[in-house]
């Protein structure tokens, strides 16, 4: 049985083909996946409408670093209503961003036009979302990329919840592993990360405690190199991926930690169960 820790499944690019999605993530044994929500009044909807639809979603809701400057500002009420009367829904995802921030990204269609915020502002956003988290023992899935330092200056600055956090899409050293560990961290592999020229995130996952390793695809971003599942094509080729590749990094990683497939599929399975419940 396979689990998704982290995915868009309700991003409008996947909307016209949900029911040929079931039909493969039905095929490669889909056990369960964390679906993402990433701003209250864009996608928090389509992400409880997705979880009464499929018995296997997993509902998370939070404001992601892209979208804090977007944010409403009845924010947190919003966050709070829907958490409170979403018992088994998760956190996230929430984090921080410096890709964002770079000269001329103000501009790119990703933000949809949106300003991003600055690191200070998304460092409080993030911080916030965590307390909560912590206060009400949910899992919380973090976004980090090129933000290491101010990420971990959150997490030893703020409560985090006792049952963990996970890293999604971890694309940090080898060298983090130890310390994020010992910050309640899990890390989970992405289907990107079958690309063989992602050296240093690929070497992080051997030394990921078998613990906390979880698998991912964040469909419907991130394609493998050779996906085994295929979407028409997107308007942007950043939407590409087909959450049923997932079967894929699971099969990779098994390679990449040399371990017995079906035993990393328990231990994964064990680890998601444990951090989401």
């Amino acid at each position: 049985m396979l689990y998704d820790a982290h995915n868009h499944l309700q991003f409008a690019e996947l909307a016209p083909h949900l029911d040929q999605i079931a039909i493969n993530l039905a095929a490669i044994n889909l056990a369960g996946a964390v679906v993402n929500g990433t701003h209250p009044d864009d996608d928090w909807d389509d992400v409880a409408a997705l979880a009464e639809r499929f018995d296997w979603v997993i509902p998370s809701y939070g404001v992601h670093p892209w979208d804090v400057a977007a944010r409403p500002d009845d924010w947190q009420l919003k966050f709070i209503h829907r958490l409170e009367n979403d018992p088994r829904a998760a956190v996230g995802e929430i984090g921080l961003d410096r890709w964002i921030l770079e000269p001329g990204r103000e501009n790119d269609p990703l933000l949809c036009g949106v300003p991003p915020a600055p690191i200070a502002e998304q460092m409080e956003v993030c911080s916030w979302q965590l307390r909560w988290a912590a206060e009400h023992s949910r899992a919380v899935t973090l976004h980090c990329v090129r933000a290491w330092g101010p990420l971990h200056e959150v997490l030893r600055s703020t409560p985090v919840p006792e049952r963990g956090f996970l890293l999604h899409a971890f694309g940090g050293s080898p060298e983090q592993v130890a310390e994020f560990t010992r910050l309640g961290a899990y890390f989970s592999f992405n289907t990107s990360l079958i690309d063989p020229r992602k050296t240093r995130q690929r070497n992080a996952f051997k030394v990921v405690p078998a613990d906390r390793l979880l698998v991912e695809t964040d469909a419907p971003a991130f394609a493998p190199p050779e996906p085994a599942y295929n979407l028409p094509s997107a308007a942007s080729s950043f939407y590409l991926n087909h959450p049923a590749n997932l079967r894929l990094a699971y099969d990779d990683l098994a390679i990449l930690r040399g371990e017995d497939p079906a035993a990393l599929e328990e231990q994964v399975a064990e680890n998601t169960l444990r951090l989401f419940g």
